[in-house]
């Protein structure tokens, strides 16, 4: 059964698409079959794998309603060995919907289940927002992810999201846990982006993924060509970063280091 995985921050800006996109992506090179499910309104990790939003006819909007089976909305990305549950704004409505539904926070649990044994990981891009479809992720995730830029403000945004993440654990996914904390977009020539960083792992230990994601161009500028890094350029420090955090993500299937709960 696939291990389901919200890459999650309530903060934008953070590298949450390009985290899940570029991380599916390099756990398919290590052979692993990878479904990213598109939950973000704003449908950038569909723009990102090279989909038009505007052409779709079945996204993640119509699979959380019940108007469409999960299998009948996957595409597979072309050039990469992974597939994609789109989105596109559709989702902003389907998230009003849904406050009016009883079981509203099994929806996507509910809607995956079909599909969950063809995948060995299943990757949820989540809006930068608590809201309702969020709290459908965490209720379909066994772990989460959270990307955090090393500036000022993360720590403040971070303690907000593991309070929720405790709630959803406490009343209706009691084995949520944290996968990792993924330092992103790391210049170690910033004097506060080292600090920020040494705090993350002060207080949170071995929870923090040993890979660091650097700022670089050609990750941040392959989104616009509707390509991964390691299809825009695999030898680019991002490229190789990605890879690196993939061979981690698997190492904790068999050595299985505590992240532990929030």
């Amino acid at each position: 059964m696939g291990e389901i995985i919200a890459v999650t921050n309530q903060k934008g800006g953070v590298g949450k698409t390009t985290t899940c996109v570029n991380l599916a992506a390099s756990l398919a090179t290590l052979h692993r079959r990878v479904l990213v499910v598109d939950l973000d309104p704003q449908g950038n990790a569909t723009t990102g794998c090279g989909l038009d939003k505007a052409s779709l006819e079945l996204t993640s909007c119509e699979v959380i309603l019940g108007e469409a089976q999960a299998l009948d909305a996957i595409q597979l990305v072309q050039d990469s060995a992974f597939s994609l549950m789109p989105a596109n704004s559709d989702l902003t409505v389907a998230e009003v919907r849904l406050l009016q539904e009883i079981g509203r926070e099994l929806k996507i649990r509910n809607a995956l289940e079909p599909v969950r044994d063809l995948y060995d990981y299943i990757l949820i891009d989540c809006p930068p927002t608590i809201n309702m479809l969020t709290v459908n992720a965490l209720t379909a995730a066994d772990g989460t992810l959270i990307p955090i830029q090393c500036e000022y403000y993360a720590l403040e945004g971070l303690s907000s999201l593991l309070e929720t993440i405790k709630q959803v654990r406490n009343t209706v996914n009691h084995a949520l846990r944290i996968k990792g904390l993924l330092r992103t977009m790391f210049d170690p020539r910033n004097k506060l982006a080292r600090e920020v960083s040494e705090q993350l792992l002060k207080h949170f230990d071995d929870k923090v993924y040993a890979t660091v994601i650097p700022r670089n161009v050609r990750l941040a500028e392959a989104p616009s060509f509707g390509l991964v890094a390691l299809t825009h350029d695999r030898n680019s420090t991002g490229a190789k970063a990605y890879q690196a955090l993939a061979e981690e993500v698997i190492a904790q299937e068999t050595g299985e280091r505590e992240i532990g709960a929030a």
